[in-house]
């Protein structure tokens, strides 16, 4: 099997109880990160796979969580089975919000997560532990809609040093039922910024212009 280039990324997979929305957002010196990393499903959880990304842990993670396990359970299900564990890296949240991340030993430094109430965020070749803890604390402080939480701690891991080779790619994805276009799928949110110099900044851009086209006036 080839041996694709490392996903050198931080993300952040959360939980909102109220409007029972589940996301990732996340940025990588990676193209196009948002075809490898994010994988959501209203009612189910949501999963980041990464590092040297094993995307099956996407769908198999999901699949898991609807048939009852937990996200730690799923987790633990899915690195048990998976021979290159030692340089993978996941952050998963379930359908009550319950969340694990892991970070194999074989990651390049710095690499690590952490988990809080309803969210995991992790990430890999960062400058250092700072990016994953401001997310962690944006997200705690943070108000408002999911999906500005998440951009907001997103930035936050950028401005605390980021990934220590730069920036490419970002994405964001919130899934909701019935939340895509039409009401016909579950993709309230599925934006992305395959090439770009300054991807966070260029997703808070499209963001607003969702809004703009998208969200119902008030």
């Amino acid at each position: 099997m080839r041996d694709y280039p490392c996903p050198s990324t931080f993300s952040i997979v959360a939980y909102d109880a109220m409007a029972e929305e589940w996301g990732i957002a996340v940025q990588s010196k990676f193209l196009a990160v948002g075809a490898v990393v994010p994988w959501a499903r209203a009612g189910v959880g949501a999963v980041a796979t990464q590092a040297h990304c094993n995307t099956t842990f996407g769908p198999e993670g999901l699949a898991l969580m609807e048939g009852g396990a937990s996200a730690p359970q799923a987790l633990d299900q899915l690195v048990a089975g998976d021979q290159g564990r030692a340089r993978r890296q996941v952050g998963v949240v379930d359908a009550r919000g319950r969340a694990a991340t892991f970070t194999g030993e074989e990651c390049q430094l710095w690499a690590g997560g952490l988990t809080g109430r309803h969210y995991a965020a992790q990430g890999n070749i960062l400058v250092g532990s700072a990016t994953v803890e401001a997310m962690a604390e944006a997200f705690e402080a943070s108000q408002g809609d999911l999906v500005d939480r998440l951009v907001s701690a997103l930035a936050a891991g950028q401005a605390a040093g980021g990934d220590r080779r730069g920036q490419q790619s970002a994405a964001l994805l919130v899934v909701r039922e019935g939340g895509g276009y039409g009401g016909y799928n579950d993709r309230a949110i599925d934006l992305r910024v395959d090439d770009d110099p300054a991807p966070i900044d260029r997703l808070q851009s499209l963001l607003d212009l969702h809004r703009l086209h998208f969200q119902p006036p008030s």
